[in-house]
This record gives structure tokens, sequence and C-alpha cells, in this order.
């Protein structure tokens, strides 16, 4: 048995039976114009818990991670995030919340003019009056945390993507987050950094005690670092389980996304027709 298969098979996830929610969605619906992306999604977030959110290429999984970071505004339904209703606070109260979430970009998203450490310490220099030295000091520890002690002084273009990706780790987590979104953290990584990024989610998770919601369509690292799956197609959730369960699941289109197998979308003439027209609408 491989190394990796040796940590998978010994890997308990915690147990969070009664653990309370973080985050509370229920029935959401989103809109872009007229078009419903998301239809009445109903889902938790566990204190303590690594939710993953996956589905295929339109799912609407980016556009839920863009509701529960309020940059998007439901059409109706309510996102509920340690216990105040996100879309419903004033902003003063929603810049609070936002406090205490931290956010791992799938690019990064570090600036190329600031070092990494600028980069980290960006957060507390926005949102706390610490004294300059104190701010470093943090920003140090955060980046020991994920591996990254010595490249201080470095300028983004002189990271490599995995390094890139534990920087932007360690800004989402310097203010000491309840929790934390990574948005696709296993893309474009070689699958040797992808494993080491998954090792860091878990780490955080265990020694932070922070909840954990991650949007991938990278399959290995769903099924490495979750304790349930939400799955979405097309707006709609499939399922939400466990690892064991998703990849037990008698759902078609579940197995499809599981096994990588295309679907062929079978339209009637009048939607045929409808969606040739739409345009000149």
């Amino acid at each position: 048995m491989s190394i990796a298969a040796q940590k998978e098979s010994a890997y308990q996830p915690p147990d969070l039976t009664g653990a309370p929610n973080v985050i509370e969605i229920k029935d959401l619906v989103t809109h872009y114009g007229s078009r419903e992306i998301l239809h009445k999604v109903n889902v938790n977030v566990r204190e303590g818990e690594v939710l993953v959110i996956m589905g295929g290429s339109g799912s609407g999984k980016s556009t839920l991670l863009n509701t529960l970071l309020g940059l998007v505004n439901p059409t109706s339904g309510g996102v509920h995030i340690l216990g105040q209703e996100l879309h419903a606070i004033s902003g003063v109260e929603r810049t609070k919340l936002r406090q205490k979430m931290g956010v791992a970009f799938q690019g990064g998203a570090l600036f190329s003019s600031m070092s990494v450490l600028d980069n980290i310490t960006l957060p507390l220099r926005e949102h706390t009056q610490l004294d300059h030295n104190t701010m470093r000091i943090m920003a140090r520890l955060k980046m020991q945390v994920v591996n990254l002690a010595g490249f201080e002084n470095l300028m983004p273009s002189e990271l490599s993507g995995g390094m890139i990706k534990r920087a932007a780790f360690a800004r989402a987590i310097v203010m000491d987050p309840r929790i934390l979104f990574c948005d696709e953290p296993s893309a474009g990584l070689d699958p040797i950094v992808a494993s080491a990024i998954d090792e860091l989610i878990l780490s955080l998770r265990d020694a932070m005690g922070m909840s954990i919601v991650v949007v991938t369509h990278e399959l290995e690292s769903a099924f490495r670092i979750a304790d349930r799956i939400c799955v979405l197609d097309k707006g709609h959730i499939l399922m939400i389980g466990t690892v064991a369960e998703v990849r037990a699941s008698a759902n078609e289109r579940i197995q499809n996304l599981l096994n990588r197998r295309t679907e062929e979308e079978t339209l009637d003439p009048d939607e045929y027709l409808r969606r040739l027209t739409a345009a000149n609408d």
C-alpha cells in the first residue's frame, strides 16, 4: 500500500454528531437576470466540518459560493452565518461578520506589487488597530502554519503555483476566522502539491477548529478531505452525504460525475426553438 493510501485509510473524520450549525441555507433561490441559477437550495455547515460543494461546470457551485460571501444577493430564501441573516443585516454588520470568515481564492488573488508578507498582513492593517510589529509577527506565524516561513520578502511573481495557494491560505486565516471558504484549492496543481494542499486543509480544521467550505471539481481531493459532500447539478442539490454515501449513490447523474461520463442533453422541439430565438427577445 502506498504512503498516500495508508494516510487515506488511517484518516478518521471527526464525530460531528450534535455539532451546531455555523451556516444554514434555507430555500435559496438565485437569479442572473431572468435565469434561475439556484433552485431552493437547502444545506447546513456544521462547526468543525469540512463540507465540499461538488458539481460539474455550470452546476451553480460558484454562484452558491458568491452568495455565501455576500457578493450575490439571493432572489428568495435565506443564508444564516454564525446566527446572522447575511443579506438582511446592515453593511457595517456584514463587514464585521466577514471578519470572522476567510477566503482562499482560486488564483490566490495576491497583489502583485506587494511582498508575500505584506499580502498576508493586509487584512490586519485594514480591520485592526494592532501595531506594525504585532501584525507582522501574526502574519509570520500564519506563514509557518502553511509552511512558507522564510519567503516573506518574495513577490508573488517569484512563487510557484503551490506557494501562491499557501500564501492565499495564510492571508485567509491571519485573523483566525471561524469559517474558511476555499475556491478550487487544488486546481492547476500537480498531484503531489495538490495532496499537500489537501493535508493543509485538514490540518487547519484540526489545529484551528474552523469550519471549512470547499468548492471543487477535483474528485480525488473531495474524497480525501470531505466530512460531507454536497453534490450540485444545474442548481439543484442531488444529495448531501458522506464520501461513502456519495460513492454508493444510485443516482445516475452522480455516477456520471464520479465516472466522468458525458451526458447528452435532449430538448423537445419547443425548448430548442425557444433557445434559438432567446437572443432576439
